[in-house]
């Protein structure tokens, strides 16, 4: 069995190795050391040759190993102390991040009538409800002085033989092509990700970091290409067929009347 003292000094020389490994620690005069802490010597603290130290530092019970360590206490103390320290985790990276932005995008040109095309998501409501999808077509404006840069979006879609007009504003960010939806609800984050604006739009819509695409065309179908470009698109975000919804092509609505409007329409100062 190993004598208590032989004990008391391998942790002492533990707990040195560890603070000389964090710190590099100098030990200054104001701690009562005449001198400098300059490392270990066959494992034992070695200080720079100086004075003897005040007598009444030097009792008894007190050998010469003990002495530099119960000087340096207050900092073998607070070192560990501050290397359990918790560092904060970088924020997870926001998927929509990584979706690149149509390059100079033009609000005037995106401007006008869609209809919408597909739709690849994971929503549970589509996969229980596709067959049951209806005609969707809406209409893109561009905010006025009191919406500078915004647009106004009025989806237009038939339920139970009734059209209805769900009216939006996406608000613009600081990246052209991107845009915030402020409605009721938490907040949607959209990008129009591809667009030749005369033809086809591909365009990103986030909420609790879940995404969504859709197609639209300016006309009721689009070409193969565009079909194979969408879909390719789709597999970048980690969805696939299995989760891509094609709309009617028969069936569009594009009035209702005012007791068919819902205004999600939310004017920010």
């Amino acid at each position: 069995m190993a004598a208590p003292g032989k004990s008391l000094l391998s942790a002492d020389r533990r707990r040195f190795h560890k603070l000389v490994r964090l710190c590099s620690l100098w030990v200054s005069p104001g701690f009562g050391l005449p001198g400098r802490f300059i490392g270990l010597v066959n494992d034992r603290p070695a200080l720079a040759p100086s004075s003897p130290a005040p007598q009444a530092l030097r009792s008894p019970a007190m050998g010469p190993t003990s002495f530099p360590f119960v000087l340096l206490l207050p900092l073998l103390l607070a070192a560990p102390g501050a290397a359990r320290r918790p560092q904060k985790r970088p924020a997870p990276e926001n998927p929509i991040d990584k979706i690149d932005v149509q390059a100079n995008f033009n609000l005037g040109q995106f401007a006008g009538k869609w209809f919408l095309v597909g739709v690849a998501s994971q929503c549970s409501y589509l996969s229980e409800n596709s067959h049951r999808l209806e005609a969707t077509n809406l209409v893109v404006s561009v905010g006025g002085a009191s919406l500078q840069g915004s647009l106004l979006v009025s989806t237009f879609r038939p339920l139970d033989g009734v059209c209805w007009n769900i009216q939006q504003t996406y608000f613009p960010t600081k990246i052209p092509g991107r845009f915030l939806l402020k409605g009721r609800g938490s907040p949607v984050d959209v990008v129009v990700g591809e667009t030749d604006y005369s033809s086809y739009a591909i365009v990103y819509y986030q909420k609790a970091r879940k995404i969504s695409a859709k197609l639209y065309g300016r006309a009721i179908r689009v070409n193969d290409a565009v079909t194979a470009k969408f879909e390719q698109r789709v597999a970048g975000i980690g969805l696939n067929e299995d989760t891509t919804y094609y709309f009617p092509v028969y069936g569009f609505c594009d009035s209702a009347d005012q007791f068919h409007i819902l205004n999600d329409i939310k004017v920010v100062a």
